[in-house]
C-alpha cells in the first residue's frame, strides 16, 4: 500500500461560523483532553465498525481531536492518518499515537488526493463546521469507491447531561455573545436521523443510513464545570462572556441542577445522545 502525502488543499472562504470556531478552539487542546475527551470517545468504536476499519485499511480520522479515534483504529490494525483545524489538537494526536501523520487542515478542504482512503471517520466535527454539506462531499472526494464514510453528531434537543450548563447558564441570565454566529440557515440541517442521513445523501454518499446512540457519562462535577468555565464549546463562550459574576452566578445554578444527576459517590450520571451516520462513496 503505498503512503498518503499530504498535498496543496484549495483555499475557500471560511464562513462566519468557522471564524469563531477557530476562535473558540485556539489553545484549548489540553483543556479539552481534561475534560470533554472522554465523553466525546464513547463513539470511537461504532463510528470505526460503521467505517469498516479493519486491518490494513487506509483510515483518515478528520477533526481528531486528542487523538482517541486515531488510537482506537490503529489498534485494529489500520493504516492511520489524521487532521485538525486546530494546531494543539493534531499535535495531541502525533504525541497519543506515534507514527500517525497528523495534518492541520480544515473541512471542507483537506490536502488529500481523490480517493486516497478506504474509510474515513470524523467524530463530532460536523458540529463545528460552516458548511457541512460541502464537508461531507469532501470526505466522499478523499474516498475511494466503494469506501464508507462515517460521521457522529450531537442530536438535538439534547439530553439532559448534555444541556446541564447551559440550563445553568440561562438560569444566570447568560446570553450568547454577539460575536458568536449560530450556523447559517441554508447551510444547517435537522440534527435528527432523517436530517443526517439527507444531508450525507446530498453529499453523494450512497446507502446512506444513520441510528441514534445513548449512554450516560459518568463524571464529577468539578470536572465537567471545568471545560465550558475555560471557554471549551459554544456553550464555555457564553459561560466565560458573563464575566466573573455571571460565572459565579452560573456555578450556583449548576451546583443546585446537579443534585438532578447526582449519585451516591458524589459523580454526575449524565444521560447523552448522538447520531452516528454511514455512506459508501
Amino acid at each position: 500500500m503505498t503512503d498518503v502525502k499530504a498535498v496543496t488543499a484549495p483555499t475557500a472562504a471560511s464562513t462566519p461560523f468557522d471564524l469563531a470556531e477557530r476562535r473558540i478552539w485556539s489553545g484549548r487542546a489540553e483543556a479539552y483532553a481534561r475534560t470533554y475527551a472522554r465523553l466525546c470517545a464513547h463513539p470511537s468504536a461504532a463510528l470505526l465498525d460503521a467505517a469498516e476499519a479493519g486491518p490494513g485499511a487506509r483510515v483518515l480520522d478528520v477533526g481528531c481531536g486528542s487523538g482517541t479515534v486515531s488510537a482506537a483504529a490503529v489498534a485494529r490494525g489500520a493504516s492511520v492518518y489524521a487532521a485538525d483545524a486546530e494546531p494543539g489538537m493534531a499535535a495531541a494526536t502525533r504525541r497519543a499515537v506515534p507514527g500517525v501523520a497528523a495534518h492541520i487542515a480544515r473541512l471542507p478542504e483537506l490536502p488529500y488526493a481523490n480517493d486516497t482512503f478506504d474509510a474515513v471517520v470524523g467524530n463530532f466535527v460536523l458540529n463545528h463546521v460552516g458548511r457541512p454539506l460541502a464537508a461531507l462531499a469532501e470526505l466522499r472526494r478523499i474516498t475511494r469507491p466503494g469506501g464508507r464514510v462515517a460521521v457522529t453528531i450531537w442530536r438535538a434537543p439534547g439530553a439532559p447531561g448534555q444541556t446541564l450548563i447551559g440550563r445553568a447558564a440561562q438560569a444566570a441570565g447568560l446570553t450568547r455573545p454577539a460575536w458568536l454566529p449560530a450556523l447559517a440557515p441554508e447551510d444547517d440541517f435537522p440534527r435528527t436521523q432523517e436530517g443526517l442521513a439527507a444531508l450525507l445523501d446530498a453529499a453523494g454518499l450512497l446507502d446512506a443510513e444513520c441510528s441514534e446512540m445513548a449512554w450516560e457519562h459518568r463524571c464529577d462535577p468539578d470536572t465537567w464545570w471545568a471545560g465550558a468555565e475555560q471557554g471549551i464549546g459554544a456553550i464555555g463562550q457564553v459561560l466565560t462572556g458573563g464575566g466573573a459574576e455571571g460565572v459565579a452566578a452560573a456555578r450556583r445554578a449548576y451546583d443546585d441542577l446537579c443534585a438532578e444527576f447526582r449519585t451516591r459517590d458524589g459523580l454526575l450520571v449524565l444521560p447523552h445522545g448522538a447520531l452516528l451516520a454511514r455512506g459508501r462513496a
